[in-house]
């Protein structure tokens, strides 16, 4: 199953059966390689939160998973985002801009289990897994984990957390690690002076289908 370029996708994380929250993206590129989305400022996102309308890193993880959950729709006012997720990987990378000057700022490498993709015609979309242990990459290629205390507090609730082996994320984390040391794809300068078509303007709104069940 491949995307157009410009199609309009659902770019969705799952927890549990769950949709943890959908972020509407068009296709940069789809190839052999991976796929490639762009998610601009002002997209109409959607995010799982409480019933008091608190999000899952607003409180400890042990008093989220004793409480209810809704989708509730926003708008994306980070900054705009590429990302990409390699053929069959357990991560994705993103590219950060600067908020002032737009230009390259990082990357941000989100593990996560590889993406599972799913087309219903009028809206399509990859369903991930994200495992919260991130990897920040800096312009220069220095590199730091990310979120490492939050990952640690999830992993002490195993019969409620999605992540069932820390070995096999960080293990995951050190390969790509190793490949931003390197300077290998996609940490060679490939997309960091990326611009979108001028018609990828983001929807008016989430289009029917984007709560549709998890594909995996």
């Amino acid at each position: 199953m491949r995307f157009e370029r410009g199609r309009l996708i659902m770019h969705r994380n799952v927890r549990r059966g769950r949709v943890g929250w959908v972020r509407p993206a068009r296709v940069v590129s789809d190839d052999e390689r991976g796929l490639a989305v762009w998610i601009d400022r002002g997209t109409p996102v959607a995010s799982e939160v409480a019933a008091d309308g608190r999000g899952i890193r607003s409180m400890p993880f042990a008093e989220w998973i004793t409480l209810s959950y809704r989708l509730r729709v926003a708008t994306w006012f980070g900054p705009p985002l590429l990302k990409f997720l390699p053929a069959g990987a357990a991560h994705s990378v993103w590219w950060f801009r600067d908020p002032e000057t737009d230009r390259f700022a990082h990357w941000y490498v989100n593990l996560e289990e590889p993406a599972v993709r799913w087309d219903d015609g009028p809206v399509a979309g990859v369903d991930i897994v994200d495992q919260d242990l991130d990897v920040v990459v800096g312009p220069d290629r220095r590199w730091r984990w990310k979120d490492e205390d939050e990952f640690a507090e999830r992993l002490a609730h195993p019969e409620h957390y999605w992540v069932p082996d820390e070995a096999a994320v960080r293990a995951e984390g050190e390969r790509v690690i190793k490949l931003a040391e390197a300077g290998e794809f996609p940490f060679d300068g490939t997309w960091r002076d990326f611009v979108p078509d001028p018609d990828w303007q983001p929807p008016a709104a989430l289009p029917p289908g984007w709560d549709r069940p998890p594909a995996r």
